[in-house]
């Protein structure tokens, strides 16, 4: 009974997602309400407080969701490389083209020129984290594997990457018209840089 009661929750959580993106996508995240997102998941607005403290979680929520599936397919993808800078480069790729099948462009816009509240930098805090997690654990397994020099700090470059994408990400969604072949030849040019000193 527990199981299908954990599959139950699972789904609605899910099903509020799936509204959400389908109404920040079409209204904008600003405009959308709580209410709207209730009617759309066919839920009550209280059970969208149950499953996330505030609308600004669910946006949250779904970036981390964008970036679980990336690191999934990055994972699977990392056998396909004997170089680091490769290995990175696509990884960011993947995690990027999630992002945007997460959140169109004009979210990401939104997102990163809107202001937050304490609490709400404290999600995106905690969604940050665990993407530098992510990023630590391929950079541990480059240097089991000799891609990269076992003595350094995996936590703290991966810490580093993290913001340097994020950076370059920035700047690619608030553009008019975003390049994405020159945002990803930027990338590569700046993890050529830090990875040179991490390599053999």
């Amino acid at each position: 009974m527990s199981g299908l009661r954990e599959r139950q929750k699972e789904q609605r959580r899910e099903a509020i997602l799936v509204a959400a993106m389908g109404l920040f996508d079409l209204n904008g995240y600003t405009t959308t309400t709580v209410e709207q997102i209730a009617a759309k998941a066919g839920v009550s607005a209280p059970t969208i407080f149950n499953y996330f403290g505030t609308k600004q979680e669910i946006l949250f929520a779904l970036v981390d969701r964008a970036d679980r599936i990336g690191m999934a397919d990055a994972w699977t993808k990392l056998d396909r490389f004997d170089n680091a800078v490769d290995a990175l480069c696509a990884f960011f790729s993947i995690v990027v083209t999630n992002e945007l099948t997460a959140l169109p462009l004009s979210i990401w816009r939104e997102l990163m020129s809107a202001t937050f509240n304490t609490s709400a930098s404290k999600e995106l805090i905690a969604v940050n984290k665990r993407l530098i997690k992510d990023i630590a654990d391929i950079l541990r397994e480059m240097q089991r594997r000799t891609m990269l020099k076992p003595s350094f700090d995996a936590e703290l470059v991966a810490e580093i990457l993290t913001d340097y994408a994020t950076q370059v990400f920035a700047r690619l969604v608030q553009a008019d018209d975003p390049d994405f072949e020159a945002e990803e030849a930027y990338v590569r040019r700046g993890v050529e840089i830090m990875v040179s000193g991490l390599r053999f």
